[in-house]
């Protein structure tokens, strides 16, 4: 099996106006990375998710409200480990790119 190498993860998505992309970079029985581009004020509300999931943020400033602690800035090189199930959102404090790693039970 071959590496999965990417040099710059925040080139590989481009920051939409008005609006929040997200594009799967890898995917495996174990693992789905997803890398999510965020512009200025965009959010995503409070979810949860049924797997450990880590944020790694890119590019920009983001507000992470997780469970019931008010909501951290997340600047770039912040990296954030959250178990299953716990609430959490995301706020764009500027134009922003993160990294998404979810991981599968296996």
């Amino acid at each position: 099996m071959e590496p999965t190498v990417f040099t710059d993860v925040a080139s590989q998505v481009e920051i939409p106006a008005d609006g929040t992309l997200s594009r799967t970079l890898f995917a495996d029985d174990r693992l789905r990375v997803v890398v999510f581009a965020f512009d200025q004020g965009q959010v995503l509300t409070e979810h949860t998710a049924g797997v450990p999931a880590d944020i790694e943020v890119n590019r920009g400033r983001l507000r992470m409200t997780l469970g019931d602690q008010p909501g951290d800035e997340a600047v770039p090189g912040c990296w954030i480990h959250m178990p299953a199930h716990l609430p959490h959102s995301v706020l764009a404090l500027e134009p922003s790119v993160m990294l998404l790693s979810m991981l599968r039970d296996g």
